[in-house]
């Protein structure tokens, strides 16, 4: 199969250009197709989702699981992670082994726990109910379950850094946020094996000249991949840009940091056992006003990234080929390279969806 267009590859575009894809694989990239202003992109990969549709994923639901990550992939997202919130063990557990078919299956790349690890003071739209230090016991129980592929830890708490010892030994991405720790903080864990930050700027200590704190750790170092919503409410479309330009596109991922929402009409949802209102597409927490994820979709945001003069090739990069190196996957998606799963996108001249394909077939 043959699909011509504006392809953009990791590296440029060709406004000519051609993708072949034999089976589920892209078998060459190249130039001499008939033109068109269709854009060809790789499939979206969205490393930090609560939910989508109406579906959520905090409750351990496999059913709800599927029907997220269906409204997702109809928006050019072909891969993604379930993300919890914090919440009981009991329901890691459930939720864990609720989602390993889904995993198995590829509907779902994994299951990120963001939580129950957190700070206090910056847990956001985190129930601080559930709120926790970091065990190495609960760690040690879950990991073998299977389909744990990030965990967001604040590493200010005690066991922070044991916990992310931890899950790297076990080939498990380690992520910092929801943090109030210090700069030289946030670099013991870098040093420890943290290679995500979560949401950078938003559940953190803002920076300060003289307190540089979590925000300046992360964007400056060089192992570290930076998510970043981009959905004009969380970060200003001059932070987005200087954070970009910070990190380059090899360490900043575009994330929606979703919740069921997603794609819904305003009104009041749920998320880890709190009240949500949405109103005007922005979410809420009914008891405080605290931003709780977004209903932002992996198109929204690189559009958004564009706008905030980020060229169309490094936001493909940000929403695609980093984020899946971020989470282990660069061998086998994330770009439009010969020998990767034929995950695609066609946008029109505006950017929006016409078309989707994951493993070579069409939606």
């Amino acid at each position: 199969m043959r699909i011509e267009g504006r392809v953009v590859t990791p590296s440029r575009v060709i406004e000519r250009g051609f993708v072949e894809v034999d089976g589920p694989s892209v078998t060459a990239v190249g130039a001499g197709g008939d033109g068109g202003d269709t854009w060809i992109v790789p499939g979206f990969v969205d490393i930090h989702t609560h939910g989508g549709g109406g579906h959520t994923f905090t409750t351990g639901d496999p059913a709800a699981a599927r029907g997220a990550a269906d409204f997702h992939l109809r928006h050019g997202t072909t891969t993604l992670l379930a993300s919890l919130v914090s919440s009981p063990f009991e329901l890691m557990r459930d939720a864990t082994l609720a989602f390993a078919p889904l995993v198995s299956e590829g509907v779902l790349a994994g299951v990120h726990y963001e939580g129950p690890y957190l700070s206090q003071i910056r847990c956001g739209a985190q129930n601080p109910a559930f709120l926790r230090d970091p065990s190495v016991d609960e760690l040690a129980e879950l990991l073998p379950l299977g389909g744990v592929r990030m965990v967001t830890i604040a590493p200010e708490r005690p066991g922070a850094l044991d916990a992310i010892k931890l899950l790297v030994s076990h080939g498990v991405v380690a992520a910092i946020g929801h943090t109030d720790a210090t700069y030289d903080e946030t670099l013991a864990a870098v040093a420890a094996g943290a290679t995500v930050g979560t949401h950078v700027f938003n559940g953190m200590r803002p920076p300060h000249h003289r307190e540089p704190g979590p925000v300046f750790a992360l964007l400056g170092a060089p192992g570290v991949v930076c998510e970043l919503v981009a959905d004009g409410v969380h970060l200003h479309d001059g932070t987005l840009a200087f954070a970009a330009t910070v990190t380059g596109p090899d360490r900043a991922a575009l994330i929606t940091d979703a919740m069921a929402a997603a794609g819904m009409a305003d009104g009041e949802y749920e998320l880890g056992g709190q009240t949500v209102v949405v109103a005007d597409r922005v979410a809420r927490l009914a008891r405080d006003g605290s931003i709780a994820g977004s209903t932002l979709t992996m198109d929204a945001a690189l559009r958004q990234a564009v706008q905030a003069g980020v060229s169309i090739v490094d936001a493909a990069r940000m929403a695609s080929t980093t984020p899946a190196r971020a989470i282990g996957l660069a061998d086998e998606l994330g770009a439009l390279t010969p020998g990767l799963r034929a995950d695609l996108v066609l946008l029109g001249p505006d950017l929006h969806v016409q078309r989707v394909m994951r493993a070579g077939t069409w939606l």
